[in-house]
């Protein structure tokens, strides 16, 4: 994977685009003291300094609960839950758009029984969701992820599919996803996928991929500042989006991509940082520029794995 710092790109000049992400380990369940936490990183960031706030994955309540009843005390409604108003808080004091995870409460109609693998039936309570706030601290829209992973199993009802929102430059096209949806069903080869989230993005002509992650350390070379596995993870799963393909993205036979079309795409993922309830996570927050005609994914800024603080981007 090819390093190098962030630098406007080849041809016409496009408008500088700047991310903020917050990478932190919050405390399972001590929402309050995550919130102040994250307020406090917030502060270093000037007003209108940046386009795009992103917090990672359910960074106020924690990530690893193991059942329906032990997550049902933080589960919060839209808009009115204390994620969306830190969200709109922020938004409106920092003059850009705001994105963070966070456990939604399902409405009565929705709640429902699950059986797992194992034999138990479980109650579906809420979603692992995500909301964005624009800089007049409006709601501009919310996203539940689709690819439950096993932790969200144990309560969280998926949703129906991938969100695109259309917002004002340089933002423009924007794909908002969460952590597991990164990753394709199975079966699944580096050749033929499938890569549902790249397909998306490429077929809604996302400039721009957000992904609020709750991932887990690779637990390769731990002694590293980065984890370099998670890094390559990200991209290799990604892989449309620097690759040119000779066939569709589910593996059927294709014409072959018009060569003199390139299509770029910015990745934001931001990650969480420490352990939590046995977990660890891998942090190591970073920015990639993809382009189908580089063949290989170009990682522009990263954070540690360990780390915790605020990153601050151009591209």
């Amino acid at each position: 994977m090819a390093r190098m710092p962030c630098s406007g790109g080849l041809g016409v000049p496009k408008p500088s685009l700047r991310i903020a992400v917050v990478q932190f380990a919050p405390q399972i369940g001590h929402v309050q003291q995550n919130i102040e936490k994250a307020r406090v990183f917030c502060e270093s960031i000037s007003p209108g300094s940046v386009d795009l706030l992103c917090l990672p994955e359910m960074i106020f309540t924690g990530y690893v609960f193991e059942s329906a009843s032990a997550i049902l005390p933080f589960l919060e409604h839209p808009q009115t839950g204390v994620t969306s108003r830190f969200c709109a808080s922020v938004a409106q004091k920092l003059k850009c758009f705001v994105a963070a995870g966070y456990p939604e409460r399902l409405e009565r109609h929705e709640v429902e029984k699950r059986t797992m693998g194992d034999g138990r039936v479980v109650d579906v309570v809420g979603a692992n969701s995500a909301v964005v706030y624009g800089p007049d601290g409006a709601r501009v829209g919310d996203y539940r992820k689709s690819h439950l992973y096993c932790v969200d199993e144990t309560w969280a009802k998926p949703g129906p599919g991938f969100a695109t929102f259309r917002l004002p430059p340089p933002l423009n096209v924007v794909t908002l996803a969460i952590c597991m949806d990164l990753n394709p069903r199975s079966p699944w080869t580096p050749d033929g996928g499938p890569y549902e989230l790249a397909g998306h993005c490429l077929e809604t002509g996302s400039g721009l991929l957000v992904l609020l992650n709750a991932w887990l350390d690779s637990g390769r070379d731990p002694e590293e500042e980065e984890d370099a596995s998670t890094l390559d993870c990200w991209a290799t799963l990604l892989r449309p989006l620097w690759c040119r393909m000779s066939h569709d993205l589910e593996g059927e036979d294709a014409a072959p991509p018009d060569a003199s079309e390139d299509t770029e795409t910015i990745v934001v993922v931001c990650n969480r940082s420490g352990v939590e309830n046995g977990s660890t996570f891998a942090g190591s927050s970073a920015l990639f520029r993809l382009r189908q005609t580089t063949g290989k994914p170009v990682l522009l800024e990263r954070m540690g794995r360990r780390q915790e603080g605020v990153g601050v981007w151009t591209t």
